[in-house]
């Protein structure tokens, strides 16, 4: 298992991370991410995951208690050392930064987030809880799955979305999850029986 970065969010206030395929057997896998991400210098006692009913509510938080935040598929806080945390295996995890008012969001967008429109949601919450303008924000779409092998590109509507809320920095990474399968899970491409990949989104 690797921790990939992407070059949008190599930003000395930020730590972010999204786990890869591991070789190890399933069942170990929550322990493995645990401690892959602990070596990379995050604080995972501390991190804050997201229940993820795959709907469109987001959070704010604002205490490092290594808990599961429920009914909710977005995390936002301005807390520094507190890990945000997402589960996917074709959804997109979608990382918002706010270098001005110094907040950072975390959304699980999927084919049902992306048609509650979560990314509006993420951004709504974060004006109402920080006084974030979505014209300040940066957004960046991590691997998920993509045509031809899924028939909805919620990847193209997840980019129109955040453009329609005003975002003038958004950024795709444009990987597919199920296009690859060696480094990546895919829930479509292996019928359900798979792992997880880990986003985590910290403030240093």
């Amino acid at each position: 298992m690797d921790i990939e970065t992407f070059p949008t969010l190599q930003i000395p206030e930020l730590r972010h991370g999204f786990s890869t395929r591991s070789e190890g057997p399933l069942e170990q896998l929550e322990q493995e991410l645990e401690s892959t991400f602990t070596e990379a210098g995050f604080p995972m006692v501390d991190a804050v995951h997201a229940e993820q009913p795959h709907g469109n509510r987001a959070q704010a938080v604002y205490t490092p208690c290594g808990i599961r935040v429920p009914d909710v598929d977005a995390l936002a806080t301005s807390v520094p050392r507190m890990p945000l945390v997402v589960r996917v295996a074709d959804c997109g995890p979608v990382f918002f930064y706010d270098p001005v008012q110094k907040v950072i969001a975390l959304a699980h967008s999927g084919r049902r987030g992306t048609a509650g429109n979560i990314v509006k949601e993420t951004i709504q919450c974060l004006h109402e809880m920080y006084d974030v303008k979505a014209e300040d924000l940066v957004v960046l779409l991590g691997p998920c799955i993509r045509p031809p092998h899924y028939e909805i590109d919620f990847a193209a509507e997840i980019g129109r979305q955040a453009l329609a809320c005003g975002v003038k920095q958004y950024h795709d990474s444009g990987l597919c999850t199920a296009s690859h399968l060696d480094r990546y899970y895919s829930y479509r491409a292996e019928k359900g029986k798979t792992g997880r990949m880990w986003a985590v989104f910290m403030i240093e």
